[in-house]
């Protein structure tokens, strides 16, 4: 069976889209968001399927592309969700640290809040039907570009960006949040979507 992109995640698919997504990104917020279950609790509780495409094998969901617009973000939640999941202190300095990491929706372009492909399905070109997908998302929505950030050891994303047309627009150090998260910078990086959906 082949790799289909659908628009939106079904409610059967959560707890796999929590799952991809905490083994995409675990390594950089485990020390803010973990323990796993208390992390995959939360993305399932804060995960947005209507913010989002997912590429799908059989039953199997095998990546995930998530994006913002000003009316919420695909793994973003609220200070209810965390104090809710990590209780009244642990969710209020989880929230502290996350903001300062920041939670920006850039009206100028549209945004990708998080792209991730299961780690026996890389390599196949699931990554960029994914962003094929959220690049004709964006032409839709009007937007004249798309926007990512990447962390600075990130090497296997930052090139498939780049072979995608992105350029890097600017790179910011996190400081002493660098002792929480797992990673000392991240990268800015923005696509032009000329001729996409037209």
């Amino acid at each position: 069976m082949g790799v289909t992109i659908f628009r939106g995640l079904h409610s059967s698919l959560r707890p796999q889209a929590a799952r991809l997504y905490w083994e995409a990104f675990g390594g950089k917020l485990g020390r803010v968001l973990g323990p796993d279950e208390r992390a995959l609790r939360f993305f399932q509780r804060v995960i947005r399927g209507d913010l989002c495409f997912a590429a799908v094998d059989g039953d199997k969901l095998v990546g995930i592309a998530g994006y913002k617009t000003p009316a919420g973000s695909f793994a973003g939640g609220s200070w209810d969700d965390l104090t809710e999941v990590y209780g009244r202190w642990g969710g209020r300095w989880r929230g502290g640290v996350l903001w300062a990491l920041g939670r920006e929706v850039d009206n100028d372009r549209f945004l990708i809040d998080g792209i991730c492909v299961g780690k026996a399905h890389r390599g196949q070109g699931i990554g960029s039907m994914l962003l094929g997908a959220l690049y004709r998302e964006a032409a839709e929505r009007g937007y004249g570009s798309v926007r990512l950030d990447v962390i600075q050891d990130n090497f296997r994303a930052r090139a498939l960006y780049e072979r995608q047309g992105f350029r890097a627009v600017r790179t910011e150090e996190l400081g002493v949040l660098r002792f929480l998260f797992g990673f000392a910078s991240s990268t800015t990086m923005v696509r032009p979507l000329e001729g996409v959906g037209k």
